[in-house]
């Protein structure tokens, strides 16, 4: 096997390797624990600051799902929209994020993770200024389109940044920031739409991209992103500079490097390597968990929260949709706290079953609603019934199957097939949202009972999928993880 780059004028990279052992025991035995804490406080500071940063990039992608919630009614009015309509305008960012997500693993793995991210601003803006000056359906429908194309980029490049440059003790808390931000985002689109009209809103939500682009310049590119692309010297910089300047990296960087060092940027692996475990598993974990994400109906409730609240019987449908908002943030925070100390695979347990029962409380209340006695009492319990199945499921979903499908996949599959794979498993989530927003209106009209048996159902196979497949990553290197798929 050769460490050669041909990338850089023939460098061997093997130099790295003879010294880095000695290297790391000396610093080892020299550094005192002065030194050694303050290294580690400087590594989280840097690192932090890192994932605030990019984290704009996920409160776009919720600002643009909780958009279509409190704004239904008053489009719908002004544009004089059909809620068939209304439903494709809801779905298209679905659309886009397909086709979004079809590119995302490419332009990740050719531009950088930074570089993604600009590109991905970019439509987000212009999304939103196009729905903000919209006089028809086509401008509201370019302008989801856009949006969609931009978060579709996001939603896979973002985790994989934040999980490339954690270190593995932070991973998982840093991973799940990144749907505490899409939380945030949503929550943000609840509470914004109580006062504003829906035009201002639509430009209010300019705001995380324009603030992302410049905010890109401060910050460094993935280390593995770099050792992978043969960048040596940049990579180690990265990493230091991660790391804090008083920490010896070189044990990290000999991890990374034996991880990268058999793969070219320029190697392809053909279908057939598919077959192999160490590939097929990976991405079948990847590509169940994303979609079964989208199965369990949340993207539905999140967009219509208002017309199921309604349906319920809620008088303040708006204000019961921020409070589902808020409560979603809490809940994700709570994972965030939780997920380097319980696993994500306990987490998802729980949070999947949790699912699975609030579902079925929330198709009870519609079930004995629609067929049970007319008394005004009973109704008013049957609406209290479904509004805390509804937030039941919120939380539920946000302490687990919310943050922890995306930090999966940016752990198990491997560097030389992320970019396809991922996109893969991006796009199997994006088209599985899809599905669900187009026809989460169309089923309420038919059957709010039977909406919500349906989504029980998936929920139920998720808990079931999760606990045969699904392995736990808590406490791995990247690289640890990946081989043990060989």
């Amino acid at each position: 096997m050769s460490f050669r780059d041909e990338s850089d004028d023939g460098k061997d990279l093997r130099k790295p390797f003879l010294h880095t052992g000695s290297w790391y025991r000396m610093g080892s035995r020299q550094s005192s624990m002065m030194g050694s804490s303050q290294a580690i406080r400087e590594s989280s500071i840097s690192v932090v600051a890192c994932v605030l940063i990019v984290a704009l990039g996920p409160i776009q992608f919720g600002f643009t799902s909780g958009y279509s919630s409190p704004t239904q009614t008053a489009i719908t009015e002004d544009l004089g929209l059909s809620v068939s309509e209304y439903s494709i305008f809801g779905s298209l960012s679905n659309v886009g994020a397909m086709v979004g997500a079809i590119a995302s693993g490419q332009i990740a793995e050719y531009i950088g993770r930074k570089g993604s991210l600009m590109i991905a601003a970019i439509p987000n803006i212009i999304g939103w200024l196009a729905i903000s000056f919209a006089r028809d359906v086509s401008f509201l429908y370019m302008g989801r389109l856009l949006e969609g194309f931009g978060v579709g980029i996001i939603s896979y490049t973002v985790p994989v940044y934040i999980a490339e440059i954690a270190p593995q003790n932070l991973r998982g808390a840093l991973g799940a920031v990144n749907q505490l931000a899409v939380t945030i985002g949503i929550m943000l689109a609840y509470l914004l739409g109580l006062f504003v009209e829906w035009r201002i809103l639509a430009v209010l939500g300019i705001l995380p991209c324009t603030i992302l682009i410049p905010g890109l310049f401060f910050i460094p590119e993935s280390p593995r992103w770099l050792a992978k692309m043969g960048m040596t010297e940049e990579f180690e910089t990265s990493l230091q500079v991660l790391r804090g300047f008083d920490t010896d990296i070189s044990f990290e960087v000999n991890e990374i490097k034996r991880s990268v060092a058999s793969t070219s940027r320029r190697s392809t692996i053909r279908f057939a390597e598919l077959k192999q475990r160490r590939y097929w598993l990976p991405l079948m974990i990847g590509i169940g968990l994303l979609a079964l994400q989208q199965l369990s109906g949340i993207n539905g409730v999140l967009f219509y929260s208002s017309t199921i609240f309604q349906a319920a019987g809620v008088t303040s449908s708006n204000v019961a949709t921020f409070g589902v908002g808020a409560i979603q943030v809490i809940a994700t925070g709570v994972s965030t706290w939780l997920m380097d100390k319980a696993g994500r695979r306990l987490l998802l347990i729980v949070s999947t079953s949790g699912m699975t029962i609030s579902l079925l409380i929330v198709a009870l209340s519609f079930f004995l609603r629609d067929f049970g006695s007319d008394d005004s009492t009973f109704y008013s319990v049957m609406s209290i019934m479904a509004v805390i199945g509804v937030v039941a499921m919120v939380v539920s979903f946000s302490l687990g199957v919310g943050p922890i499908p995306w930090l999966i996949m940016s752990e198990i599959l491997p560097i030389n097939i992320k970019g396809l794979a991922g996109s893969v498993a991006t796009l199997g989530n994006w088209f599985t949202a899809w599905v669900v927003t187009m026809t989460a209106n169309l089923l309420l009209e038919w059957s709010s009972a039977g909406t919500f048996t349906i989504y029980m159902v998936l929920a139920a196979f998720t808990v079931a999928f999760v606990a045969v497949w699904v392995p736990e990553t808590k406490g791995r290197t990247l690289e640890e993880i990946q081989r043990s798929f060989r």
